[in-house]
């Protein structure tokens, strides 16, 4: 067996550089988006969001406003991916039921959770300083 300074990289993208690099990765995040859209949560979310996007630009009375209202959703859609790649993991790692697989897959659950209502707070904290506010 070779040195460890002499084995050759297996995977490709590490050998890339610049753009090559750039472009690789951009093409791997596409596929990430695309295994999301698999996901039903992830898709409900994603939807949820194309439908509240226009009102985020209707309700936010700055470009700050705005931006929180919009960058919340998208928080939302970036920890549900994360969620489903721990779960992906996971079960790759092993199908059967176990005491730490479980505890990861809630604390994936619980991450999606806490954005969902951090998202829900500032969106209803906009929508009664809008309707209600000075």
């Amino acid at each position: 067996m070779p040195p460890p300074s002499r084995v050759p990289f297996v995977n490709k993208q590490k050998q890339r550089k610049g753009w090559s690099r750039l472009w690789h990765a951009a093409g791997y995040s596409l596929h990430g988006l695309r295994a999301g859209w698999d996901e039903a949560a992830f898709r409900l979310e994603a939807s949820i969001a194309l439908i509240l996007m226009p009102c985020a630009v209707w309700l936010g009375r700055t470009w700050l406003e705005t931006a929180v209202l919009l960058g919340c959703l998208v928080f939302v859609l970036v920890v549900e991916l994360v969620n489903s790649a721990i779960e992906t993991v996971v079960d790759r790692v092993s199908p059967e039921w176990h005491q730490l697989s479980k505890r990861a897959k809630d604390l994936g659950s619980a991450a999606t959770l806490l954005a969902m209502l951090l998202a829900g707070g500032i969106w209803l904290t906009a929508i009664v300083h809008r309707f209600f506010g000075n």
